[in-house]
C-alpha cells in the first residue's frame, strides 16, 4: 500500500509548479489515456494467453 501512495505523491508532485492550467489538465488526461491502454494490453496479452490463441 505504501507504494500507490509514494506513486500519488510523486504524480501530484509533478503537477504542482506547472503555470498554465490547460497544459496541467492536457498532461493529467494524457496520463489517465495511457493507464487505460496500457491495462487494455495487460488485458489483450493475459487473455490470448490464458485462451490458447497462439501469438
Amino acid at each position: 500500500m505504501g507504494t500507490l501512495v509514494h506513486f500519488k505523491n510523486l504524480y501530484l508532485e509533478a503537477f504542482d509548479d506547472c503555470k498554465p492550467s490547460f497544459v496541467v489538465l492536457f498532461l493529467k488526461g494524457y496520463s489517465v489515456f495511457c493507464g487505460i491502454m496500457l491495462m487494455m494490453a495487460f488485458y489483450a496479452f493475459l487473455y490470448r494467453a490464458f485462451t490458447g490463441f497462439e501469438f
